[in-house]
Order: C-alpha cells, then sequence, then structure tokens
C-alpha cells in the first residue's frame, strides 16, 4: 500500500477548465502515477449518468495501465462500476461500513488531521490516510487551514506501520517535505491536472518522492 501512495493524483473534470480531462488522466498514468482518486465534486461537476459514464471511461484508463481506481465519498458509485475502493472524509460514511458495503478486498483510505483520527481509521480497517492540507490549497472550497508537517511526523511516531499520503497544495518542489516527514507519498490534484504536461509533471512528482524517500531512509 505505501508504495501506491507515491504519486497519488486526484482528478474531475473540475479541476481540467482548459484541458481534456481525459487526455490528463491519460498522460498522467504515460507518466507513471501510482493510484488515482476520482473526485467529481462542486459547482461545476458532473452528476448522475453523466458522472458515471465519465467515471467509467477514467476507470478503463487505469485498468488498461494497472493503476488501481479509488472513488472519492460516492460509496453508491463504487459498488456500481466496482471501484477499487473509496475514499472518505471525516463528515462522511465511517470507513467500518464503508467496509462491510465493499468488502475485503477494496481499498478504504480516510482523511485524518490528528492523531486520534489516524487511531480511529486504523481500528475501522482504514488501509491508508491522507493528512493534510499540508499547504494552503485552491483545488478544495472548504479545506481546513493548512497544519505544514507537524501532523505527519507526529503520526509517523505513534503509528510506524500505518501507510500516510500527504495532500494539500503540494507542488512537485514541495513535495520532499511531506516525505521527510515520514509520508508514504503526496497526492496531488493542480501539480498535474494543470500542468503543460501532465505526463511529464506526473515523472517529476514520482521522481521528487522516491529521491526524497531514499534520502530519508538512508
Amino acid at each position: 500500500m505505501k508504495q501506491l501512495l507515491e504519486a497519488y493524483f486526484i482528478m474531475g473534470t473540475q479541476d481540467c477548465p482548459t484541458n481534456d480531462p481525459l487526455a490528463v488522466l491519460e498522460q498522467a498514468l504515460e507518466g507513471g502515477i501510482t493510484l488515482f482518486q476520482f473526485r467529481e465534486k462542486g459547482p461545476e461537476a458532473l452528476s448522475g449518468l453523466q458522472k458515471e459514464q465519465f467515471a467509467k471511461k477514467c476507470q478503463q484508463l487505469c485498468r488498461s495501465f494497472n493503476v488501481p481506481f479509488i472513488v472519492n465519498d460516492d460509496i453508491q458509485l463504487a459498488l456500481r462500476i466496482d471501484a477499487d475502493g473509496v475514499h472518505v472524509g471525516q463528515d462522511d460514511m465511517a470507513s467500518d461500513e464503508v467496509r462491510r458495503l465493499l468488502g475485503p478486498e477494496k481499498i478504504i483510505g480516510v482523511s485524518a488531521h490528528s492523531n486520534d483520527e489516524v487511531l480511529e481509521a486504523i481500528a475501522q480497517q482504514a488501509n491508508y490516510v491522507g493528512m493534510g492540507p499540508i499547504y494552503q490549497t485552491t483545488s478544495k472550497a472548504d479545506a481546513d487551514a493548512p497544519a505544514g508537517t507537524t501532523m505527519i511526523e507526529e503520526a509517523r511516531r505513534a503509528f510506524p506501520d500505518i501507510p500516510i499520503v500527504a495532500i494539500g497544495g503540494i507542488t512537485i518542489p514541495r513535495s520532499e517535505q511531506p516525505i521527510a516527514a515520514g509520508a508514504d507519498g503526496v497526492s496531488v490534484i493542480s501539480a498535474i491536472a494543470q500542468a503543460s504536461s501532465p505526463k511529464r509533471a506526473a515523472e517529476q512528482l514520482k521522481e521528487a518522492v522516491q529521491r526524497a524517500k531514499a534520502k530519508r531512509d538512508q
């Protein structure tokens, strides 16, 4: 699981205002992203059948590259299309209930902002936790205030085995700090979705994370 978190791309149509989102995803996959989260949210987002059809197209692309396809929050959509997993926030369905619905083989991620929330996620059978926002972000309108990497350092000391991915305002140059703090990977939206070359951005992100991990683990 920890390797799957290295270069974690999150995207919906709302994140690609000037680019074809399917082309962006395909390029990101070519560039080596390790996990993809389908997050179709916001005033401009697709809904209903359009959302499901777009999700299926994204899922097919991910399958062709053997990259897991995770759905943000929408448990019913994940069940209908047999997604590889779901990511839920603190205000969404509890992860143990998600596990009951999805079964033992699916990936379940949980947003966490403190050691207490990480402990609860572990107790509820989450496969990984997403911690952030690390930096200021414009991709999520209701994001909490940026917390830096302190929460990751504290969680890693307390829970050495739980897979942790950092999120929030992370750019390629900023990807080293969360890894140094103990994260197993970083998740990005704009850094790839709005890059002039999503493929190159994905390559650079993965390279930066792997360099930072090698340096940390020396």
